[in-house]
């Protein structure tokens, strides 16, 4: 199976689900990890604020902060190659990337959804919208 990563810029919690405005492309990334997990598909996920270390021991990850900074993240690697930055996977690219079932993330995929820098909704540096942190 194939091992897929997702390191994160600096957020207030391990999802950045919190406060009162929840960033709809970070309740939609948790939700689709759930879903992938229900199905036996780990997918580690690494948050700047909660996990340092797994940016400093993760070479790959760590050479391209060096190059870009923390502005490109998130970042998804799948066996040890960087595959998008700046951006989360939309669910097709979760579906292709893991070579898995349509059914695993429980939904159809979502082609719609590749827009994930939340262009439309206001987002502070640690990741929950609406401007605070919780």
């Amino acid at each position: 199976m194939k091992i897929m990563q997702i390191f994160e810029p600096a957020m207030c919690c391990s999802t950045g689900l919190c406060g009162v405005g929840v960033d709809p492309e970070l309740l939609r990334i948790s939700t689709v990890l759930n879903s992938l997990q229900k199905n036996g598909v780990k997918v580690d996920r690494f948050n700047l604020s909660n996990a340092p270390q797994e940016f400093i021991t993760n070479h790959v990850v760590n050479k391209y902060i060096q190059e870009h900074g923390v502005a490109g993240l998130p970042v998804t690697i799948v066996d040890n190659e960087i595959v998008i930055t700046g951006r989360y996977p939309n669910n097709d690219e979760f579906i292709q990337l893991l070579n898995i079932p349509n059914n695993f993330l429980n939904e159809k995929s979502d082609t719609a959804n590749t827009n994930s820098n939340n262009d439309n909704n206001e987002s502070n540096e640690c990741g929950c919208s609406g401007g605070s942190c919780c």
